[in-house]
């Protein structure tokens, strides 16, 4: 890499070696950006919406850019792309056609990219590597995944904190129904594909089913989430559900989101026994989801800093990637850096 001011910064290469690139040059452990949907009604955005945070691909792209400019700024080695809950059937029933439904997927890794490009320019601007006003501007690597919510997301009724499809939900259903969404993002340009929230063993075979089966040349990484500290949402066996991942040899990092950072440290310890893949983990601030209301329960959060005071307890049983999901904010992250980069520098 050249002396900033005098070389830009290419995106890393997108292989199968992309995250051990970058956890190489970020000395072990990566940072993940944090929430998006909160920081996009911070910014005014109304996401009471089945689409959630992707109705702003539709009605204000320029708040997605400046959320993730927010956590490149505040350290993240990683954003996610505003797709969580984007799907074709989603838009579809917004009256889009295919095209139109497709494009936006592609929209949302467009998005991303250029967030970084502009993140780029500023670190070209700033003629070196510095933190001002609590702005880090930095010249790394800088990956961008695109997110792939599950079936439950779609749905919009709080499922993915369950898993509960029905009697009737089946592996052929879930593969058709992510297919083409998955290969429109993968296709658009971004460096991963990240499979979040999975909330049962069907559906994260179904996706390592989907990145065997199809052309898919970029890595992925998957996450599953808990309520209880133990198995994943729907009472499947977390160690089963990693295996799938660990299996599957377009998956790079397999882990943890969406899930209290209290229960964070004994999962890594579950996942360990089964995976030496890398670990990622993005717990949510501790709230709980209120499917029927459609909001976050406030009285069980942590604070930033109760939620950064158990970032080098995760690192020191395994986790190698780390950020934030609902409800965390830029300050999180940017305190989340702060701690790794304290760890870092540290004598050993």
């Amino acid at each position: 890499m050249g002396p900033v001011g005098t070389t830009s910064v290419s995106p890393p290469s997108s292989s199968s070696s992309l995250l051990s690139d970058l956890l190489r040059e970020s000395g072990g452990v990566a940072v993940v950006d944090g929430g998006l949907a909160t920081e996009l009604e911070r910014h005014g955005a109304d996401l009471n919406d089945p689409l959630w945070s992707a109705k702003c691909l539709l009605t204000s792209p320029h708040l997605i850019r400046s959320v993730h400019l927010d956590y490149l700024e505040a350290g993240a080695d990683i954003i996610i792309t505003a797709s969580y809950q984007a799907t074709i059937q989603g838009f579809k029933a917004k009256g889009f056609s295919q095209e139109e439904s497709e494009n936006l997927l592609r929209k949302s890794v467009a998005i991303a990219c250029e967030a970084r490009d502009v993140y780029y320019s500023r670190c070209i601007e700033s003629s070196s590597d510095h933190i001002a006003d609590g702005r880090i501007l930095k010249h790394r690597p800088i990956i961008v995944a695109a997110s792939v919510g599950s079936y439950g997301a779609y749905l919009a009724d709080g499922s993915e904190y369950s898993g509960d499809y029905g009697d009737a939900m089946d592996l052929e259903f879930l593969k058709n129904f992510h297919r083409r969404r998955v290969k429109v993002l993968a296709d658009s340009g971004p460096d991963l594909v990240a499979f979040e929230t999975v909330p049962n063993k069907l559906e994260a075979e179904a996706f390592a089913q989907l990145l065997e089966e199809e052309d898919i040349n970029i890595p992925a990484w998957m996450s599953f989430n808990s309520k209880d500290g133990v198995d994943v949402v729907s009472g499947d066996s977390l160690p089963e559900c990693v295996a799938i991942a660990q299996l599957c040899k377009k998956i790079v990092a397999v882990g943890i989101n969406c899930t209290p950072p209290r229960f964070i440290r004994d999962l890594i310890l579950s996942v360990k026994t089964v995976t030496t893949k890398p670990i990622l983990i993005y717990p949510n601030s501790g709230e709980s989801y209120d499917a029927d209301r459609k909001e976050w329960v406030q009285n069980t959060g942590v604070s930033d800093t109760d939620f950064v005071s158990y970032v080098n307890k995760w690192c020191e049983v395994g986790a190698s990637l780390v950020g934030g999901c609902c409800r965390t904010t830029p300050n999180t992250i940017r305190a989340i850096y702060g701690t790794l980069s304290s760890r870092s520098s540290a004598p050993s």
